[in-house]
């Protein structure tokens, strides 16, 4: 899970130029990552076992700070178009505003709240329909620290100093990445470290099975994967299902004034980023002050032309067209030409997610009545898989 747009859906960039569908990973060469396949029922044959229980997709997103383009274009639009689907296949969709992950870093309380109404505000505008999922707080469902818990009783200590979270976060250098190592471990907090733990029980608590990732996160689903194993040879009964990923096609978007970086919330100039409240003449000023390079016209090239590449890329998803159409209509402008019209595109696309927002922001009861809807429907799945997970461990 991730920050404002970091989660299980923190993401890559797409090889494909359009936004696309959601795919199971059968050929990724992990070992955790092969989907078995299912013979189809026989119509005749009658059955006297219970009916089959409808496939449980979880994701979450952490609360903090305002969300950019970089996290509609590689997470929330990914949201809305996979709940689409789920509703298809009758799947339940669970989406998590994962404020428990938010306080492994500092946080300033009264912020820490705007930030968690704001969040469900900006998913709401962006399309994520509460009638076709679950839009809840983590805080709100008990069973996420009660089964994190019991999960960190048995998840050795090893296999979270591999982890990359904690490292990442605390700046680790690459010659200092063991517990062993003070420059390392300096300011590590156990629920930090503890990170990919919570992560699990997110998804062991619901016995979800479809986990929407980027490949940068698989690593935190194979923990996972582990730690349900390792829980099921505890109780010696295979409790808790494997959960698989969805690999997400999904962009990455980078820093408008470093095209090496992700663009980040928490980058300390507020220049890097298209945040999703910015106004259009705000948002003129941050694309005409885009790094871009000497060359002239309008070509793609992440590795010549990193910087421009970038901006085609926010062109092409926000428009919903492709890398190859956008150069087509461009190739003959300026640098100075095609940042206005990239410019027009954020602005045209982002009007009416702004306008819901400020509609939303008026209706903080409404907003309320989601979250609370949805943490009593969450509270409902995972009660039961808490309290047996507890008698297994002899709790109960």
């Amino acid at each position: 899970m991730n920050p404002a747009g970091r989660s299980f859906l923190t993401t890559r960039l797409a090889t494909a130029t359009r936004i696309q569908p959601f795919r199971t990973c059968q050929s990724v060469g992990a070992r955790y990552l092969t989907t078995p396949s299912t013979p189809a029922p026989q119509k005749d044959q009658k059955s006297t076992s219970k009916p089959k229980e409808k496939p449980i997709i979880f994701s979450g997103i952490q609360p903090t700070g305002n969300p950019h383009l970089g996290n509609y274009l590689g997470a929330i639009s990914n949201w809305v178009q996979l709940q689409e689907q789920a509703h298809l296949d009758q799947e339940t969709l669970l989406f998590s505003i994962v404020d428990l992950h938010a306080i492994t870093m500092p946080q300033d309380p009264k912020k820490l709240r705007e930030d968690r109404k704001n969040m469900a505000i900006t998913l709401l505008a962006c399309g994520v329909d509460p009638k076709k999922v679950v839009l809840f707080e983590q805080s709100k469902v008990s069973g996420h620290a009660e089964l994190a818990w019991i999960l960190n009783c048995i998840t050795p200590v090893g296999w979270l100093a591999r982890m990359t979270q904690w490292k990442s976060k605390l700046g680790v250098t690459k010659g200092a990445q063991s517990l062993e190592d003070v420059s390392a471990t300096q300011g590590l907090q156990l629920g930090l470290f503890a990170y990919p733990v919570l992560m699990a029980a997110d998804i062991l608590l619901y016995k979800a099975t479809k986990i929407p990732v980027g490949e940068d996160q698989i690593q935190h689903l194979e923990l996972a994967r582990d730690i349900a194993t390792t829980f099921n040879k505890t109780v010696r009964k295979p409790y808790f299902p494997l959960p698989r990923p969805i690999i997400t096609e999904t962009k990455r978007v980078m820093s408008l004034r470093d095209p090496t970086n992700k663009m980040s919330k928490s980058d300390p100039s507020d220049q890097t980023r298209i945040n999703l409240i910015d106004s259009p003449s705000l948002i003129s000023t941050k694309i005409k002050r885009a790094v871009t390079d000497p060359i002239r016209g309008i070509s793609y090239s992440r590795t010549d032309r990193p910087a421009l590449a970038n901006l085609i890329e926010i062109y092409a998803g926000m428009k919903k067209v492709s890398i190859d159409e956008v150069v087509k209509m461009h190739e003959g402008d300026s640098n100075a030409a095609f940042k206005e019209a990239l410019t027009g595109v954020i602005v045209e696309a982002l009007g009416p997610i702004q306008e819901e927002m400020r509609r939303l922001e008026g209706e903080s009861g409404y907003v309320e009545g989601v979250l609370a809807d949805g943490a009593r429907k969450a509270g409902e799945i995972a009660r039961p898989n808490l309290e047996m997970a507890q008698k297994l461990m002899g709790l109960r």
